[in-house]
């Protein structure tokens, strides 16, 4: 696909770049940089050099047309001509009362220009050649379009094969207009776009394109895979049509920062598997290596601290291993728990040294027996039966309901 080019050459650089004769070349000396063609031109006036050339503007194309050879009343004869025409073919048999959609074929894929009527019948006898300086492309990353200016490393004009044609509207009013053909990628742009512009990189493929219809098409349209064809990216102003000068073309720096925000999210999601990774084998690695190094240290320390640290070493060795493995099931002896847990609430004066107390920490024990000498004393003097305990009104609970004292007397 080709929809966007450069193109700021004159009439004689044009002439040169299809292979036609220039008044310098004729004449003979000269690097003809600003002199003119030697051959007719039409309509030159109509063209506006530009950095960012899309469909609808007028640009130098080389055809040939026939013209009366000799003097008046002699045989015509095909020569070549340089006329401007407008970039977006519209075909000689749209409705005079159309207005022209320039986008509509500005490109023409040379695999089916046999098959369709608006390109078939211009194969014949209306063949052009389309001369630029470089054409832009864009590479879709993601949501981002970042566009590339391709050209030839020696900065010589590219030449595209292309058609034309003629159409006149309502008004009498004559437009010239033409289309690229494009053809599938070459092997170095494939990483670009799936289509390229069919570039004639010879004298040879512009004569057999312009000149000689015998040869097949299959043997001209095909991808352009000379090295010298380079390219960089520029600026993403090139998506305004507006966007003009040499900034156009100006090479940009792509940094990271410029990735998709695609990747971003990509190298997120695999962090906390690689993290969790790492971390067991850090866990592991270090317990292991202190516990090395404390052993390693036991002959040169004070001797009542090797129980100490010979313990330190294996919490810190039983701890990465609980870090590592994790999904196998692991029993503990809650005894274990429970006498650490009685030892340090001891140490900090939280458990009285009274051994009942220690094995009765909050007291219930203490407080049902006092509560049962005195339901007893209660029915001693009231001369009740000791299976009916006497309830506090105070301290009892509501009618209808049992009472903990009922109950260790059923007991």
């Amino acid at each position: 696909m080709c929809g966007r080019a450069r193109c700021t050459l004159s009439a004689a650089q044009a002439a040169r770049a299809f292979g036609f004769p220039t008044a310098t070349s004729a004449g003979g000396g000269g690097d003809g940089g600003g002199d003119a063609p030697a051959v007719r031109t039409l309509q030159m006036d109509r063209f506006r050099p530009s950095y960012n050339v899309t469909p609808g503007a007028s640009l130098p194309v080389g055809t040939l047309r026939a013209r009366a050879a000799g003097g008046e009343g002699g045989a015509e004869e095909q020569g070549p001509v340089i006329q401007c025409m407008k970039w977006g073919l519209v075909p000689s048999f749209s409705s005079k009362t159309d207005k022209p959609d320039h986008f509509r074929m500005f490109n023409a894929r040379s695999e089916s220009i046999k098959e369709k009527a608006s390109f078939r019948r211009l194969i014949p006898k209306n063949r052009c050649l389309v001369a630029v300086e470089g054409f832009y492309e864009w590479k879709k990353d993601g949501s981002k379009k970042q566009p590339y200016y391709i050209h030839f490393q020696d900065e010589r004009p590219l030449v595209f094969a292309a058609l034309f044609d003629t159409w006149t509207n309502s008004e009498g009013e004559t437009l010239h207009t033409f289309t690229i053909l494009t053809t599938h990628v070459s092997t170095s742009l494939k990483w670009l776009h799936d289509r390229m512009p069919v570039i004639l990189g010879d004298e040879d493929s512009v004569n057999a394109w312009l000149n000689n219809s015998s040869v097949k098409l299959e043997e001209i349209t095909v991808p352009y895979e000379g090295t010298d064809l380079v390219w960089y990216p520029v600026t993403t102003a090139m998506g305004k049509t507006s966007f003009q000068g040499p900034d156009c073309i100006k090479e940009v720096k792509i940094g990271p920062s410029e990735k998709p925000i695609s990747n971003f999210f990509t190298k997120k999601a695999a962090a906390p598997v690689k993290s969790e990774k790492a971390s067991g084998e850090f866990a592991e690695t270090q317990a292991f290596k202190t516990a090395k190094e404390e052993r390693d240290n036991d002959s040169g320390e004070n001797p009542s601290n090797k129980t100490e640290q010979h313990h330190q070493a294996s919490l810190e060795k039983q701890s990465a291993s609980s870090t590592v493995v994790k999904n196998e099931p692991v029993t503990l002896d809650p005894q274990v728990f429970y006498k650490a847990d009685e030892g340090i609430k001891k140490e900090d004066g939280m458990l009285p040294d009274d051994p009942v107390e220690e094995r009765d920490p909050f007291g219930i024990k203490r407080k049902i027996e006092d509560a049962g000498v005195e339901a007893e004393m209660e029915m001693g003097k009231s001369g009740r039966s000791p299976v009916t305990p006497v309830r506090k009104k105070e301290k009892g609970p509501k009618d209808g309901q049992a009472s903990l004292f009922s109950y260790f007397a059923k007991k």
